[in-house]
């Protein structure tokens, strides 16, 4: 027998006072099929007769009425009536079982099935398939209640499962879902999905009962007694201790269930108070909602609520209470999530999905208190909930830390209660501040609603031409509200299953901002030497379309393209394959095209031409930077993503129209337009616009084309305000707050579209020198960035020396015409990449020619630091490579060598520190500049070069065969040299090494003039002896002490200069030897040990060594005499 599932709870107490049991006596007892006689559904005949009035109404009945309500009201209700309600009281649309039992809908799944195998295993797919292959059993509905067997196939790792479903279910919604599988997650099982499309795809196979109290109603005692006792009898060790519980309390006359009349029946249906909704399991919603945030985005988490919250979306497009059901508990753990206490208290900001996440909830709480059906007490309750959130401490700002500088929702409506607040006086604006503002707005303007429920709502007739008149001169309806609250009733609409409406309300909304940039432009144009003369305007929109909390543009854009692209197909699929009867009429009708609508249309025009001129105007219009970083993120990720869906778009003539006719519009609108010729200094800039539109319009109108991109490329906010009146400007910069010091937090995002915009313009105008010339002039003046400027540079570089084509002169003029002003920035800056831009800006003189290398050396103290301009700009214009490459003539070789050495002398005379090798290796050839180069080097010697320096410079001058002014170099060196006694790694000691056997291989005369400095500059007494080895190794004069043994006469030690070298040496080893031993620690004896053994060697090398070195160690003995372990060890060693 398959496993009994635990039944819910009865909704309400049955009873029937009135009936007499002698009457109901023989009567039948059992049931008949739900498709038996008088249904008008469901038979297996082709044809069908009409339905009877008996169902029609039965149908109504069961939509609108609990059965309580149709108990109550007759007295006595016919068998046959309570079986057509009992039958039509079940859902008939698999619509909702879908929503209820998946993520997405399943118009989205039957889309993409084939490409995603994943779908396959949504409760919804996986319940259709169970059903389809056979595993729904013992289907039983007693009145509303439907109950039966799904058999889980076995599967390799699990066995066969047989699951009881139960199903409670009111006014054709599944009020109650048990299932034997123990599922716990948001939406029904699988198993509840089979039974419930089971129920709905053949009623004729299900047997139906009356509500259990019926039948019980029927028997007499006898009766009565037989079935309690055989109930009892099938079940005795599952409901025998309840049902003696239930006897006992029965037969106590005092017992609370005799107090009670009637007794409950879980198959009577809704009593008049219950709610009429679908089964949420709100346990459930909000341990997923608190699993999901407590993730912090990782694992999908982020994707998982976001399909939570078009879950909510979609129920409210089906008019669905759970709903604001659903979006009040993930409400709740949202606002319960610890981690806005810790950012609270640390200081810091939530990430930009999180973020997102909480502005996709502000936005539904905005649908759901516009409900333009919404009862005045439930939207009482939100506003208290609304309210009791937007008191919590952590409750998230609008805009950041800024949210309290943007304008009330409803400061453009008389109707709004708060409209006329000080803004300075109102606290923060929270995330559901929107919402509890738009709880003022209501849908009883008799305008309003003539605008949304009529389709011919004109007035030919109406000639009041003032701003808010309520007709434009085509007599079309305008609707003048604060732009995002009136797109937001639009979103509204949508949201809860009224597109017609919605559409009728965008149109209005368009038609409107059509009208009021014409008088826009009218104005400007009529005062338009004033306004650029004084440089002031009476514009004040602080709060742009784009980027808006709202997203006013992305309604209107969204709500027209939908109906455009179903306007385009003539058809629009439906969301299963749903039969005619189980649609209901009145809530689905908004899936068929709206052509009266078309009446509010241009000839020849469409939805989608005007979603596209919709979202041009938003784009355009020119508004303020918002404060903070997120808010600022905003404007350009919603900029780029409307920008993205016009892409999408194909133009056509009709689009390419509307693109010029909004271009002039935007190039003449004044300070309405972000692309006019008046412009405040934190207008949000138009680059990745202009970029678009220039795309667009270049293979149609040029010359529109580069006066858009070219008007876009300012970036006013890196610039000095230009005083008013101030005519020598073109383009004027206002500033709305001058005061304050704009923070662009995006301003490298900013800078960056701006380069993009600029690289597009250069790509389209190779070949044409006139646009090339325009396009530097605009890069020159508007990029301040030197990163953005090289960038340009080399994008021209690689677009004039494409390998399919010769090179682009001009092109390539720009190019280097941009790296020098690269140059120029950035030679008193610091540049992690300066050294890149050097040897690529050498490169790009290259390709254009000689003069230009020629050119970039002679003024190179303008671009270039010495350094750069002798160690890579003249070395590589003088490399092989350079000259094959231009293949110069000898002449032209020549001329180009003597401007590199004119450069290399000058940078050595600015520089000698870092530019003299240069300097003399580039002047090799030349015998009279080399000979210059030498004389800087010895004039800055005494003065600003180091001996590091001069030591490298001496060794060149060996090298080349130059060994006497190797040798001066190296004492002039020597000269700034200092070795402590305790330096014996230091790096110069192969520089004194070397010096000395240079000294050495040149004769005794430069051996004894260098000695006197050694012994001067060096302390180091292992040095010290390290050179006086090596001198005693060979003859001066004839040879390097590195090389073989000669046969002449070696120096005397006992003479100078080797007898000061050698005093010298001694010296250093006593003096280490008495700081060595001050901090000597036992680890260190060893080494002091053998440290002294090399003392000992030099000692000896005197005449009277022994006796020095004996006298030595007796001092060392009697000074440190408390040092007795190394003393001894002194003693074994040395005596």
């Amino acid at each position: 027998m398959a496993e009994r599932v635990q039944q819910p709870p009865a909704k309400r107490l049955c009873c029937r006072p009135g009936y007499s049991t002698t009457c109901r006596q023989g009567q039948r007892s059992g049931g008949t099929v739900c498709g038996g006689s008088g249904s008008g559904q469901g038979g297996s005949s082709k044809t069908q007769s009409p339905e009877s009035l008996l169902d029609i109404a039965a149908r109504k009945v069961a939509e609108k009425w609990p059965f309580q309500r149709v108990e109550e009201r007759f007295e006595r209700i016919p068998e046959p009536v309570q079986r057509r309600i009992v039958y039509w009281s079940f859902p008939r649309s698999e619509r909702e079982i879908c929503m209820y039992s998946s993520f997405n809908t399943g118009g989205e799944e039957s889309a993409t099935s084939g490409e995603n195998a994943d779908e396959t295993r949504l409760p919804f797919r996986r319940g259709i398939a169970l059903l389809e292959s056979g595993c729904v059993d013992n289907v039983l509905q007693v009145g509303f209640h439907l109950s039966g067997t799904v058999t889980e196939p076995a599967t390799p790792s699990e066995p066969e499962m047989v699951c009881s479903v139960a199903i409670s279910f009111d006014r054709c919604k599944i009020t109650s879902v048990t299932c034997g599988c123990g599922n716990k997650d948001i939406f029904y099982c699988a198993h509840v999905v089979a039974l419930s499309l089971y129920r709905v795809r053949r009623p004729e196979q299900v047997k139906l009962h009356l509500p259990i109290s019926e039948t019980l109603f029927q028997m007499n005692r006898d009766q009565l007694q037989k079935f309690v006792q055989y109930l009892i009898t099938v079940h005795h060790t599952e409901v025998l201790p309840t049902a003696q519980k239930l006897a006992d309390e029965i037969l106590s006359q005092n017992s609370e269930i005799n107090q009670v009349h009637g007794a409950p029946d879980p198959t009577a249906g809704a009593s008049v108070d219950d709610e009429n909704c679908w089964h949420l399991d709100e346990e459930q919603v909000q341990e997923q909602v608190k699993l999901f945030l407590s993730q912090g985005g990782y694992h999908g988490s982020g994707k998982q609520l976001n399909l939570l919250f078009s879950k909510v979306r979609e129920m409210l497009k089906m008019r669905d209470s759970n709903g604001a059901r659903m979006l009040t508990l993930i409400t709740e753990q949202f606002m319960a999530d610890p981690r806005l206490a810790l950012w609270r208290q640390q200081g810091t900001t939530m990430t930009d999905k999180y973020r997102q996440l909480w502005d996709e909830l502000g936005a539904l709480w905005m649908c759901i208190v516009l409900n333009p059906h919404c009862k005045p007490e439930q939207k009482a309750a939100w506003l208290r909930q609304l309210k009791k959130w937007n008191s919590v401490d952590v409750c998230p700002l609008e805009d950041g830390n800024h949210g309290n500088e943007l304008p009330n929702l409803t400061n453009a409506l008389p109707q709004g209660a708060h409209g006329n607040q000080d803004l300075g006086a109102r606290p923060h604006r929270t995330v559901f501040t929107r919402a509890i503002e738009a709880c003022d707005l209501h849908w009883q303007d008799s305008h309003l609603q003539h605008i949304i429920n009529d389709d011919l709502y004109t007035n030919y007739c109406y000639h009041d031409n003032t701003e808010n008149s309520l007709f434009d001169s085509r007599g079309w309806p305008l609707w003048h509200e604060h732009v995002p609250t009136a797109c937001a009733r639009v979103d509204a609409l949508r949201s809860h299953g009224y597109p017609r409406e919605a559409l009728h309300l965008a149109i209005a909304i368009v038609n409107t901002l059509r009208r009021q940039q014409q008088k826009q432009l009218e104005i400007f144009r009529n005062h338009k030497k004033d306004l650029l003369h004084k440089g002031v305007t009476s514009f004040t929109n602080l709060e742009g379309w784009v980027g808006h909390p709202l997203d006013p543009i992305g309604t209107l854009f969204s709500t027209l393209m939908e109906t455009g692209r179903s306007d385009e197909d003539n058809s629009q699929t439906g969301f299963l394959d749903f039969s005619a009867s189980s649609m209901s009429s009145s809530k689905h009708s908004e899936l068929h095209l709206f052509p009266s609508t078309r009446r509010f249309l241009e000839e020849g025009e469409s939805y989608l031409a005007l979603a596209v001129e919709t979202a041009l105007m938003g784009l355009g219009q020119q508004r303020i930077m918002p404060d903070g970083l997120y808010a600022q993120e905003k404007v350009c990720r919603n900029e780029e993503h409307l920008i993205a869906k016009l892409q999408e778009v194909d133009l056509d003539n009709t689009l390419v129209k509307i693109f010029r006719k909004q271009a002039v519009f935007l190039l003449e609108g004044g300070p309405y337009s972000g692309l006019g010729e008046l412009i405040y200094r934190e207008s949000v800039p138009m680059h990745t616009f202009a970029k678009y539109l220039f795309t667009c319009l270049l293979p149609h109108d040029a010359e529109l084309a580069y006066k858009i991109a070219l008007r876009a490329m300012r970036l006013p906010v890196l610039e000095s305000t230009a005083p008013s009146g101030d005519m020598s400007r073109p383009h004027h910069i206002v500033s709305v707050v001058p005061n304050r010091y704009p923070r662009w937090f995006t301003l490298s995002h900013i800078e960056s579209q701006q380069c993009e915009l600029a690289s597009t313009m250069l790509t389209a105008a190779k070949g044409d020198a006139r646009r090339l010339e325009t396009v530097l002039e605009s890069i020159q003046k508007n990029i301040h960035s030197s990163s953005h400027i090289f960038k340009l540079a080399q994008d021209a570089f690689k677009i004039a020396t494409l390998m399919d084509s010769l090179p682009d002169i001009t092109l390539l003029k720009v190019s280097l015409e941009l790296g020098l002003q690269v140059m120029r920035m950035t030679l008193s800056t610091l540049n992690w990449r300066r050294r890149e831009m050097v040897r690529w800006l050498v490169t790009c003189a290259t390709e254009v020619g000689v003069y230009a290398l020629d050119s970039i050396m002679q003024s190179w103290f303008t671009l270039f630091t010495p350094t750069e301009a002798t160690s890579i700009v003249a070395t590589t214009v003088m490399s092989n490579s350079t000259i094959v490459r231009l293949h110069l003539e000898c002449h032209q070789q020549e001329n180009l060598a003597s401007s590199a050495r004119t450069l290399a002398l000058q940078c050595a005379m600015k520089d000698p520190q870092n530019c003299a090798l240069s300097a003399l290796t580039l002047c090799e050839k030349d015998h009279i500049a080399f000979e210059t180069a030498y004389q800087i080097v010895l004039d800055a010697a005494t003065t600003g070069m180091s001996y590091t320096q001069l030591f490298t410079i001496a060794r060149y001058m060996d090298h080349r065969g130059y060994p006497m002014r190797a040798y001066k170099l190296a004492t002039l060196a020597m000269a700034h040299l200092n070795l402590s006694y305790n330096q014996d790694t230091h790096p110069a000691i192969n520089d004194v090494l070397w010096a000395c056997a240079l000294s050495h291989s040149l004769g005794k005369n430069e051996l004894a003039a260098i000695i006197p400095l050694v012994v001067k500059s060096v302390k180091c007494a292992t040095v010290l002896s390290d050179i006086l080895r090596r001198c005693t190794l060979t003859t001066p004069g004839m040879v390097a002490l590195h090389s073989r043994r000669n046969s002449g006469k070696l120096m005397s030690l006992d003479k100078a200069p080797l007898r000061q070298l050698l005093d010298a040496t001694i010296g250093a080893y006593i003096n280490t030897t008495h700081s060595r031993l001050t901090h000597i620690s036992p680890r260190h004896y060893s080494e002091f040990i053998e440290f002294l053994s090399k003392a000992r060697e030099t000692f000896l090398m005197a005449h009277d060594g022994h006796i020095q070195f004996t006298q030595f160690i007796d001092n060392l003995k009697q000074i440190y005499k408390g040092k007795k372990k190394l003393m001894m060890l002194v003693r074994e060693r040395f005596g």
